[in-house]
This record gives structure tokens, C-alpha cells and sequence, in this order.
């Protein structure tokens, strides 16, 4: 479960790009349909898509920052999953839109009259805005690990690229005055757009696949292991996933037969806190095991010493510190 701070700056930031994108979809539908640009009322349609992208990364934040229930045991981590998805498809539509749009207009041969002073004001404006949000946004979303605020961030940090873009094409116009520049620049903000919603929605239904988490984080869980190594014999079935901002980890560790119930569990809490010193919001499960008698070292010991076997020696010292 995250912290209620994590829960606070998370849902303030969601909060913040609604905010950001409501005004900016505002003014560029308004600009774009005053100026007859299709590449403004293009951006204008991208920063709609935001818009609902924000409110649905506003929602499932909140549903995942509540606790675990009867019906969800496992708590509620998905719904940032699940958001991020949605967002995806939304992004993958906006973008048909767009190109079709934009295909249209170059066939039909529509260039329209451009007014170029409020057209180039309102991506400049837009940029800058969605620099600052943007930043902000993959602050947070990296300190609490959110994958809905992740995916709201890059929306607008697409937008940064694509007004930058629609701004660089009109002042082209300005200068040239080929007006086909402006549906050509909508075109390549809708296959940006496109190629945004394919990265968002490959993530998203990784995880609600529940696909391994990345080699790199694997590789971290099994140095942690091996760094505590003299605790226990081997491990076996490891095994995790990601849900929202929440890992899901879960092993088999096999340990001496002679180990007490509270020596083992005493073990499963000092690597599970190990672990969790990587990523807080994690849920270790780790199965004990007993070796196999023929295996034990101390066969035939007396099993109430504790002295006879070494791994319980360093079980305890390891655990005590």
C-alpha cells in the first residue's frame, strides 16, 4: 500500500494536469477554429485526449492508493494498469483522427486563411506550459512508481514535441507561404501521437498480463538473495510481477529442517525487508521449505541443539543485528 504522502502528491499532480490540459484545450479548439488551422485544431484534439487521459489517471490513482478489501485482496494497483490502457486506445483514436484530418486536407487541396499571430502565440504558450507540468509530473510518478501518472506525463510531454513541431510549420508558412505545411504538420503529430499510444498500451498490458518484471530488476532481487545467502540453503520458483506501482514477489527458500517456526519466519522478514529497501511498495511471499533429511549436514544430530547446526548460528546472528 503506498504512504499517504505518495497518495497525496500523486493525486495533486493528477490534479494539476487536469487543470493544465482543460485551459490548453480550451484556447487551442478556440485558436485552431478562429485561424483555420488543422494543425492547431489538431493539437487542440491532442491536448482533448489529454485531458481525458488526466482525469482517467486522476481516477485510478485514487482507486489505487485505497486499501486492500474482501473483494480485493491483493489490493487495487491494477486500476493504474488498466487506466494507462485505456489512455493508450484513446491516444491510438485521437491520432486516426488527426491523419484523417490532416489526409483530407492535402487531398482536397484545403489550405484555409491562416492567421498566423494567435496560431504561433497559442503552441508557444502551450509548450511551455506542458514543459513545466510534464517535469513535474515524471517527478512524481517516479518517486511513487505510478504508471497512470507515467503515462499522463508523456501525453504532455508529446505535446511539447508536437506544438514545437505545428509552431516551427506555421512560422515555415509565414515565411514561404505554402500553406500545405499545415495539414503536412498535423499528419506527422498524428503518427507521433500513434507511436505514443503503442508505447503507453505495450506497458500497460504487460502488466495486466502479468508479464516478469524487467531482467535488470530480476537480477537485483537475486544479488539481494544471494547477499544473504548464509541464512538459508537455496531457493527455487522466484517469481514477479508488477501491478500498478506495487511488485509482487514470491520464492521458495529451503532452509535446515531443524529451523524453528520463529527462526523461519524471522528469516522471511529480514529478506523481505532486504527486497522491499528497493522498492517500498512491494509484497514479498516467500514458502519454506525443509531440506531433504539425507542432505542435512547435522543427520542424526540431536535436533533440540541449536548449537549443532551451523546455518542456525548465523541464521540467529544475522537476524538479531
Amino acid at each position: 500500500m503506498p504512504t499517504r504522502q505518495a497518495a497525496l502528491e500523486t493525486a495533486r499532480a493528477a490534479t494539476l494536469s487536469i487543470v493544465s490540459n482543460s485551459a490548453l484545450t480550451a484556447s487551442k479548439l478556440a485558436v485552431g477554429f478562429l485561424t483555420g488551422s488543422v494543425s492547431v485544431l489538431a493539437e487542440g484534439i491532442h491536448s482533448g485526449n489529454d485531458l481525458v487521459a488526466s482525469c482517467l489517471a486522476w481516477f485510478a490513482i485514487r482507486k489505487a492508493n485505497e486499501p486492500e478489501d474482501e473483494e480485493h485482496l491483493y489490493g487495487h494497483g491494477k486500476y493504474e494498469s488498466l487506466s494507462a490502457a485505456a489512455e493508450a486506445a484513446l491516444i491510438v483514436v485521437a491520432a486516426l483522427g488527426v491523419m484523417w484530418t490532416a489526409v483530407r486536407r492535402l487531398l482536397l487541396g484545403e489550405t484555409g486563411d491562416l492567421q498566423h499571430g494567435p496560431a504561433l502565440l497559442a503552441m508557444g504558450f502551450s509548450a511551455l506550459v506542458n514543459i513545466f507540468v510534464s517535469a513535474y509530473l515524471f517527478r512524481i510518478a517516479k518517486r511513487h512508481d505510478s504508471v497512470a501518472l507515467a503515462a499522463d506525463a508523456w501525453h504532455l510531454r508529446a505535446d511539447v514535441w508536437t506544438s514545437l513541431g505545428v509552431f516551427a510549420s506555421l512560422g515555415l508558412i509565414l515565411l514561404t507561404d505554402w500553406h500545405f505545411l499545415d495539414p503536412v504538420a498535423a499528419l506527422l503529430v498524428g503518427f507521433l501521437i500513434l507511436f505514443q499510444g503503442g508505447r503507453i498500451g505495450r506497458e500497460a498490458v504487460n502488466q495486466l498480463l502479468d508479464r516478469a518484471l524487467p531482467e535488470a530488476e530480476m537480477t537485483l532481487i537475486r544479488e539481494t538473495l544471494a547477499e544473504h545467502d548464509d541464512m538459508f540453503m537455496e531457493y527455487h520458483k522466484l517469481r514477479a510481477r508488477k501491478a500498478g506501482r506495487e511488485r509482487q514477489i514470491d520464492l521458495h527458500l529451503v532452509t535446515c529442517p531443524r529451523v524453528t517456526v520463529e527462526e523461519a519466519h524471522a528469516v522471511t522478514d529480514h529478506l523481505e525487508e532486504a527486497v522491499r529497501g528497493h522498492w517500498p511498495a512491494t509484497r514479498v511471499t516467500i514458502h519454506i521449505e525443509p531440506c531433504a533429511e539425507q542432505r542435512c549436514p547435522n543427520r542424526g544430530a540431536d535436533a533440540r541443539d541449536p548449537e549443532v547446526c551451523a546455518l542456525r548460528q548465523r541464521t540467529a546472528a544475522r537476524t538479531q543485528k
